[in-house]
């Protein structure tokens, strides 16, 4: 095969690895795709050290093999905090997982259904702000809960409506909290 085709099967199996890793983090796939992993590398370290006479080329190639070095390196910090039980995707669906549990054992009733919804917020707004490329370490969800708190009077008083629900979109490369009237 020639270079052309290589960038073009690299950027493709790169692609489906970003995907594969992102099924693992959620608990789709039970192992992580590290067969996929080395196969990507492979093609990277195939051109490292080789000269690309195509400029468009040569720049694809650079681009897709710092992707892969980005990557990398989340997904290294990302399965660092996996086994240390720190990663905030875990916590989320065991704290999901823990009303069936209470249930079972006829413990304590599940959270309220708006405890759920601001769950789900702060996952979707937490996890808008990673692939925006932003940082989340001063994230939390007590802040999202006082945002949606300031927000909810207003909006409700404005449209004259009897509440309001929210949703994460990304508007200009960053996320943001909109705001949907309901009537009653």
């Amino acid at each position: 095969m020639g270079i052309p085709e290589d960038i073009a099967r690299l950027e493709l199996e790169l692609r489906e690895l970003i995907v594969k890793y992102e099924q693992y983090f959620f608990g789709v796939e039970k192992r992580e795709p590290l067969k996929l992993l080395e196969e990507v590398e492979r093609l990277v370290m195939r051109y490292r050290n080789v000269g690309i006479p195509n400029t468009m080329q040569r720049f694809k190639y650079d681009s897709l093999a710092a992707a892969l070095s980005v990557h990398k390196q989340k997904w290294t910090r990302i399965n660092r905090l996996m086994e240390e039980g720190k990663y905030e995707r875990d916590r989320f669906k065991m704290s999901l997982r823990r009303p069936d549990a209470a249930r079972e054992r006829g413990a304590e009733a599940p959270p309220p259904a708006s405890e759920l919804q601001l769950d789900r917020i702060y996952q979707e707004y937490r996890n808008a702000r990673v692939s925006c490329n932003l940082p989340v370490e001063n994230l939390s969800r007590e802040k999202i809960a006082q945002a949606i708190e300031r927000q909810k009077p207003a909006i409700m008083e404005k449209y004259r409506c009897s509440d309001v629900s929210f949703v994460v979109v990304i508007e200009d490369g960053k996320p943001r909290l909109k705001a949907r009237p309901k009537s009653s």
